[in-house]
């Protein structure tokens, strides 16, 4: 696929590591730069980074809708386990760090 994306079932991942480069590419719309990201993700180098990235913006269509795909799988395990609090902590805590990241 590239030097630094391949195609798993569950998305685009990051050759050798289980970051998903939607998550990425989420910091990086949201105004953070290559080393920031780089930052919050330590198993990352920054050509890694900066390799999701110019993926991504070769390949805009097929990277959104793999984060779609990820947002719709999150939404409907949340609703599907909405009965079970300890996920819900653990969607809102991962959305919060996420947030926290950009401040």
């Amino acid at each position: 696929m590239d030097h630094f994306v391949e195609r798993r079932d569950t998305g685009l991942y990051v050759i050798g590591s289980r970051v998903p480069i939607d998550r990425i590419i989420w910091e990086y719309q949201h105004g953070e730069d290559p080393e920031t990201i780089q930052s919050h993700y330590p198993t990352l180098t920054l050509e890694q980074v900066n390799g999701a990235i110019t993926f991504y913006c070769n390949h805009k269509a097929e990277v959104e809708h793999a984060m779609e795909e990820r947002k719709r799988a999150e939404e409907a395990y949340t609703a599907a386990n909405s009965s079970n609090p300890e996920i819900q902590q653990k969607f809102q805590r991962m959305r919060r760090q996420a947030v926290s990241r950009r401040s």
